[in-house]
């Protein structure tokens, strides 16, 4: 390990504030003018691929409740049913907290939207809507950090903020950025959890006499704390996490995040990532596991935007997951990886009140390779519709910050 990988993991692991980046130790915390940082775009990344068909949940087509004879929501109106949203589709009734903003056109949704690459693999997913290049292993950068680049005004490293344990991928480049840590959670997972660092420091200490025996006896007991607060061993769900919180401490965070950026306006970008929604067994219709992240969810961003103030009506919120979810429930009452899913959009200026992109039904012949959404928005798309119209990057600023990215619908959701 660089003594620099371990500097960040030691700080973030301590819950310290490391700007990142070309000039980052010398740049200031004091706010702006607020000119140039006035738009504001925060992204919120449900790591473990949330399940969008139980979010915004076509209740009103016979083949949902088919295909999930166990976790499908009930019709509103029911016990525990879905919010009708539109007659078709319905809000999970965890995510109450959110009708008011759709009632005042501040909430939308893009569904069957996701990545063109046809990968299911966690970690390669969340890497190319990271770096905004799907496909493409070799990008050096997240379109974040780009994006950064592009804005006019002055940047320093308090422009771009990220709320987790690390540095995220997606805010990882030339410009600079500055990581905080979550607030304080006492089983949450440290960067030793992760395994590269896990591996680093084990192979530090192996055949240590005076240490290695300590840190052993160290790293087991942490490993039984983190198991019994975690109901078993170190589940697929929280390596599909990557080092993410669960979402039971947003609120707070997303209540710290709007404090943040009322006092100091020259943060602009901010992102946080949230695991905990790798659902392949016991998800949950109206009740259960699914419903229990997206209650804290739908809080935190609720309080979010309550708390923006007067800055809400010049935020984006942008709420995005790797890929979908199986149509059809497996044999253990969960979903496995998919593909399609549902992107969210939340803000002041947002025209909500709706369910955008274009939605081909649940038949057997509709789905990607007979199981999944297919992707009929490419999420680079609604991040570009955003950056264009939100942002206001012209076209060569567009180009830099998703490169490649082809001809698509014509939005109108900002």
């Amino acid at each position: 390990m660089q003594r620099r990988q371990f500097l960040n993991a030691f700080a973030a692991s301590a819950g310290l504030l490391l700007p990142l980046g070309p000039h980052a130790w010398a740049a200031t915390l004091a706010p702006g003018s607020g000119s140039p940082t006035a738009k504001k775009l925060i992204v919120v990344m449900l790591r473990g691929a949330v399940d969008g068909m139980n979010v915004v949940a076509p209740v009103a087509d016979a083949e949902y409740a088919r295909l999930r004879p166990n976790i499908a929501l009930a019709k509103p109106g029911a016990e525990d049913g879905a919010l009708d949203l539109d007659g078709y589709f319905g809000l999970h009734p965890a995510l109450a907290p959110l009708l008011p903003l759709w009632q005042q056109k501040k909430l939308a949704f893009v569904h069957a939207s996701g990545s063109p690459d046809a990968s299911r693999s966690h970690f390669d997913a969340q890497d190319y809507m990271e770096s905004g290049t799907p496909g493409v292993k070799s990008t050096q950068d997240g379109w974040m950090n780009r994006l950064l680049g592009t804005l006019p005004g002055e940047t320093s490293a308090t422009r771009a903020l990220s709320i987790g344990p690390v540095m995220p991928r997606i805010l990882s480049g030339a410009m600079p950025a500055t990581n905080l840590a979550n607030g304080p959670a006492g089983t949450r997972a440290t960067p030793l959890d992760k395994p590269a660092i896990g591996r680093a420091f084990d192979r530090l200490y192996a055949g240590n006499e005076r240490f290695g025996k300590v840190y052993t006896e160290g790293r087991e007991a942490h490993q039984e704390v983190m198991n019994a607060a975690n109901g078993g061993m170190m589940s697929e769900m929280q390596m599909a996490d990557n080092g993410a919180p669960l979402p039971n401490g947003f609120p707070d965070d997303a209540g710290r995040l709007a404090t943040l950026m009322r006092n100091n306006p020259n943060i602009q970008l901010a992102f946080i990532a949230l695991g905990g929604w790798d659902t392949h067994a016991n998800q949950g219709a109206g009740k259960g596991q699914l419903a229990g992240r997206l209650q804290p969810l739908g809080q935190g961003l609720a309080t979010l935007a309550q708390r923006l103030g007067p800055m809400f009506d010049d935020t984006v919120i942008v709420v995005m997951s790797e890929f979908g979810r199986t149509a059809r429930e497996n044999g253990n009452r969960g979903t496995d990886h998919g593909h399609g899913n549902a992107m969210w959009l939340l803000g002041g200026k947002v025209q909500g009140g709706k369910v955008a992109g274009e939605w081909k039904g649940l038949a057997d012949a509709q789905l990607n390779e007979g199981r999944d959404l297919p992707v009929t928005t490419d999420f680079r798309h609604v991040l570009a519709h955003v950056a264009e119209r939100h942002l206001q990057l012209n076209a060569s600023a567009l180009q830099r910050t998703f490169p490649n990215l082809p001809a698509g619908p014509a939005l109108k959701l900002v």
